[in-house]
C-alpha cells in the first residue's frame, strides 16, 4: 500500500510543485508591487519636503564655507 501511494504521489508531484511555485511567483511579484506603489506615494507626498530640506542643508554648507 505504501509503494503504491508513493508511486502515486511520484506521478502528481511535478505538477503540484510547478503550481506552488507558480504561486510563489505571484506572491512575490504582489509584494513588489505593494512596496513600489508605497515608496512612489511617500516620495510623491513628501518630495516637496525632503526638496526643502536639502536645499537649507546645501544653503548652510555654502554660505560656511566662504
Amino acid at each position: 500500500m505504501v509503494q503504491y501511494l508513493s508511486a502515486l504521489y511520484g506521478l502528481y508531484a511535478p505538477e503540484v510543485k510547478d503550481e506552488f511555485e507558480g504561486q510563489g511567483m505571484v506572491e512575490y511579484a504582489l509584494i513588489l508591487v505593494l512596496v513600489s506603489v508605497v515608496a512612489i506615494t511617500t516620495l510623491t507626498l513628501l518630495g516637496p519636503q525632503i526638496r526643502d530640506i536639502f536645499s537649507n542643508i546645501s544653503g548652510q554648507l555654502g554660505t560656511a564655507g566662504s
